[in-house]
């Protein structure tokens, strides 16, 4: 059981390659909506990010900078550079076309990506990480730097199914981009389940969790599979994940049962007994009280709210 690549498949994380910025001369570009996770990698050249209340950061040739929660923000040749928004930017973002702005000789080149998540599930990647995820050149040359080369090649040289590529690509780039960042800078994201991947304990347990959440899991039980006391277990997994075990186990089941509800026809016993309810009573219990409402009216809820192809 690999725990990140779980998360990120049960959370419907999809990457999507967005914009090839080509800039020069004054310029600047402003995202006040964004809807997904943004991400960009500068190839060539530099630009200033600006967010909300905080001071404007340069990006240097080499670096990449993940916006997790997707927050409204610029892109600009020069700090104070007043940014527009540009009305042709949401599309460049989303079909990967050229976006060329600024009347002078090209000397900046940023890759833009997207990424979606599932808002059913609660336990995401993007939730843990803070604002701005921005890894540096001289980050220690590791995969990432020939992921992004890659990507630059591909969308500069389009070819027979490049969009496949370019999606694939830009789901790697934010795996290793995470590798760097958890290597590099874990009190980020302490006291969340994600700094618990690290940790020689917590990892053990969240991973054993995962591969059978259907178990009947105690403090004790768990605690007994790593060998350790029950005492140790919850305050350690407390200090490095925020929560304690049963009370994560109870949130990762409530995720996986609200998945079932919204995409099959199973029965409240089948999705009841798949999650580790005995009873359909203490299951709608437990659901109602992590949901704010039954699964019977979650599923008619989630339902209608899917937006059906054509």
């Amino acid at each position: 059981m690999d725990l990140l690549a779980d998360v990120l498949a049960v959370g419907g994380v999809r990457g999507t390659a967005g914009a090839r910025i080509e800039a020069g001369g004054t310029w600047g570009l402003a995202w006040h909506v964004i809807g997904a996770a943004a991400f960009y990698a500068v190839t060539s050249g530099t630009a200033w990010l600006s967010l909300p209340e905080r001071d404007p950061r340069q990006l240097m040739p080499g670096d990449v900078v993940l916006l997790p929660s997707g927050t409204p923000h610029a892109l600009t040749g020069a700090p104070g550079t007043p940014a527009a928004t540009c009305p042709r930017c949401d599309e460049a973002m989303a079909n990967g076309s050229a976006l060329r702005v600024g009347a002078g000789e090209v000397r900046t080149h940023i890759l833009g990506a997207t990424y979606e998540y599932d808002p059913t599930v609660t336990t995401q990647v993007m939730a843990a990480l803070p604002q701005v995820v921005h890894i540096r050149a001289d980050h220690g040359g590791t995969c990432l730097d020939d992921t992004v080369r890659l990507l630059s090649r591909e969308l500069a040289y389009p070819q027979v199914a490049t969009t496949f590529v370019l999606n694939r690509l830009v789901d790697i780039l934010l795996v290793q981009l995470l590798r760097v960042w958890l290597a590099r800078r874990p009190d980020e994201v302490r006291g969340t389940w994600l700094s618990g991947i690290t940790d020689p304990v917590v990892g053990v347990a969240l991973t054993k969790l995962h591969q059978e959440p259907a178990r009947t899991w105690t403090t004790e039980t768990l605690a007994a599979e790593l060998t350790i006391s029950r005492s140790t277990l919850t305050r350690r997994f407390r200090a490095v994940t925020g929560s304690a075990p049963a009370d994560y186990l109870t949130r990762w089941r409530m995720d996986l049962a609200a998945i079932r509800l919204r995409d099959t026809d199973d029965t409240l016993d089948s999705i009841a007994r798949s999650v580790g309810y005995t009873s359909v009573y203490a299951f709608s219990r437990a659901f109602r009280r992590s949901r704010s409402q039954a699964p019977g009216q979650f599923r008619s809820a989630a339902r209608g709210r899917l937006v059906l192809p054509g």
